[in-house]
């Protein structure tokens, strides 16, 4: 889907995400398009199998250049977490340790809260095939799991990092961390006025008078105040009536030219006078 602005402002900060060792550079780079669309920028990496600066990261990035020209890489996930106050490790199965287990909202919503506090906070991503290890995940404070399908709960980095980015994008929101209005805005158009209703309702009454559609007669008023309460109840603008009134005046001539040329088939083919 496209949509990058080049001409809007962008939205950077938010928690660290952490990429433990990571495969494929395809990977690693849609995972910072993914923090990219909800404001996330700081990512690091630790020990990627093969190497960086990657290529294919960059491709696949789709144009989060500011992520990924920014990637910071580790050989340990201790080097890798010193500097952070909060870290979240993210699991799809029970670890039966003791530390408190969040879902996505709730962990964001923390999140959101210590970043407006000024603490430094991250999120661990585990490996493709079988994401952290128990002694990986001992190092964060909190657990979180995502409410996906027990029997088919696997997510690649990617869809993990994305998930965790969109919550943290919503609790930002909500919290009035960052602006609301950042997404696309439709443009603004005037409601219809009433006489521009009721200009609409007797263009098509006149139309359909035309093709006979108030047959019999007796049922004519009836009918037309069932258009009357339709058209007069709904929230048109302007522009969308103008487009009604044409798509009538459209078939209105077409269905003039029909009997216009069936006129003429007729008259062509009667015999002429004799003189």
């Amino acid at each position: 889907m496209s949509g990058t602005d080049k001409e809007r402002d962008l939205i950077t900060g938010g928690p660290v995400i952490i990429l433990v060792e990571p495969q494929l550079g395809e990977n690693i780079g849609t995972a910072a398009r993914a923090m990219a669309n909800f404001g996330l920028s700081q990512m690091r990496l630790v020990n990627p199998r093969d190497g960086w600066p990657s290529q294919p990261a960059r491709a696949a990035s789709s144009g989060a250049h500011h992520v990924i020209d920014h990637v910071l890489v580790f050989d340990t996930l201790e080097e890798a977490i010193g500097d952070l106050q909060y870290v979240y490790a993210t699991t799809a199965r029970e670890r039966g340790m003791n530390k408190p287990v969040q879902g996505p909202t709730e962990a964001a919503n923390i999140l959101v809260d210590k970043d407006a506090k000024g603490e430094k906070t991250g999120i661990l991503f585990g490996r493709e095939r079988w994401g952290l290890k128990n002694w990986e995940v001992g190092f964060a404070n909190e657990i979180v799991t995502f409410p996906v399908n027990p029997a088919f709960a696997s997510l690649n980095i990617a869809q993990a990092v994305l998930l965790m980015s969109y919550e943290w994008m919503q609790g930002a929101l909500r919290a009035n961390r960052i602006e609301p209005d950042v997404g696309f805005e439709a443009p603004a158009f005037k409601k219809a006025t009433r006489k521009e209703i009721v200009g609409l309702i007797d263009h098509m009454v006149e139309a359909l008078d035309r093709v006979d559609y108030f047959y019999p007669e007796e049922r004519r008023e009836h009918l037309i105040q069932n258009l009357r309460v339709t058209l007069s109840k709904t929230n048109f603008t302007g522009p969308e009536v103008r487009n009604f009134r044409g798509v009538i005046a459209a078939l209105d001539r077409r269905k003039t030219r029909g009997k216009l040329a069936d006129l003429k088939a007729l008259i062509e083919s009667c015999p002429n006078d004799e003189a």
